[in-house]
């Protein structure tokens, strides 16, 4: 039998644990949807948020993609500032460090990941 899933991002609970961000709602979709072929992740931020986590996939080896659906974030890349505005899409490899910034405006962020040439695992918890 197919199932069709549809939610409002505001029906998606956002994260509430104990690694839970300041100034950022982590709503994860993938579960909530019952996607299994890829991570998937909507993540809000406020405005001035600087709290999103300065990571990599190197370890892992996923790639990501993010879709603004709202507002601009900076994208700080292995040192270099990259605007992405409502709208864009940009990939970013797996051993690039990264974080997201906001400045006056907050943003919704759409976060896709997977692994090159594998199948999706989702990750421990996530």
């Amino acid at each position: 039998m197919k199932t069709i899933a549809v939610k409002t991002i505001e029906e998606i609970a956002a994260y509430s644990g104990p690694h839970a961000l300041p100034g950022i709602r982590f709503r994860p979709v993938r579960e909530a949807l019952g996607v299994s072929s890829w991570g998937m992740n909507v993540l809000e931020l406020d405005p001035d948020c600087q709290t999103h986590p300065e990571h990599d996939h190197g370890g892992d080896g996923h790639e990501e993609v993010y879709v603004v659906l709202t507002g601009s974030v900076l994208l700080v890349a292995d040192g270099e500032t990259h605007e992405i505005q409502k709208g864009q899409l940009v990939r970013v490899p797996p051993a690039t460090r990264r974080k997201l910034v906001t400045r006056s405006e907050g943003a919704t962020v759409l976060a896709l990941g997977g692994t090159p040439g594998q199948a999706y695992a989702p990750s421990m918890g996530g």
